[in-house]
């Protein structure tokens, strides 16, 4: 069976001006800043030499522009997904944590425990959202049985993919890193997803906002 699986090389998105300003994104079509522009480069250097079949990517803008930066190399067309988008926050989005904290916290809270089925900001709950990116995550690994490809999408799609790979509970907290641009690996087989390695960064070392203009 092993034989027959999808290596998955999933990516989060690189670095957006509301990334640092802590601001949500959700479904709103934010493009990379110049520090996720020169991640994203660094990401596609170092993903130069593997051997993907194909690409496939959010629709949104950031995810787009880190996965076109990982197909240059290889000439390969980007597949956009929108079931790879982020989680949809509804009200929340545009807001900080800090604004939504005090604009509503009651939500907040809520929001905070992990409520599996509270459509957070008006939007989707975490169960409509995992079960939506797990489905386009399963879709495009049956379409490459055997091969290697990669899932370029947003902090909280590599979350479930992670908690799908470990067995982990949708509302337990979180111990894991979601870095921008990070390299994560997963297998993929008709049994489910298995966790090989997270949250690779190496390629980005010393690659700081300090270092580029905004």
């Amino acid at each position: 069976m092993l034989e027959q699986a999808t290596r998955l090389v999933v990516i989060r998105h690189g670095e957006t001006l509301w990334n640092r300003a802590t601001r949500i994104q959700g479904h709103t079509d934010i493009s990379l800043s110049a520090l996720g522009l020169a991640q994203a480069e660094r990401l596609a250097q170092a993903l130069a030499d593997e051997p993907l079949a194909a690409i496939y990517a959010s629709d949104l803008s950031r995810a787009r522009q880190t996965a076109e930066a990982v197909a240059a190399p290889h000439g390969l067309p980007v597949r956009q997904d929108s079931g790879l988008r982020e989680r949809a926050f509804g009200r929340f989005e545009g807001l900080s944590w800090q604004e939504i904290d005090q604009g509503y916290p009651e939500d907040a809270a809520r929001w905070r425990r992990r409520e599996p089925d509270f459509p957070v900001g008006g939007g989707e709950s975490l169960l409509a959202f995992s079960a939506r990116c797990l489905d386009a995550a399963r879709r495009a690994a049956a379409a490459h049985p055997g091969q290697t490809i990669a899932l370029v999408a947003h902090g909280g799609v590599l979350d479930c993919l992670y908690r799908a790979a470990t067995r982990v509970a949708l509302d337990a907290p979180r111990s894991w890193q979601l870095g921008n641009a990070t390299i994560n690996r997963l297998l993929a087989t008709p049994e489910g997803f298995t966790l090989v390695g997270w949250n690779d960064d190496q390629h980005l070392a010393g690659l700081s906002a300090d270092d580029i203009a905004a």
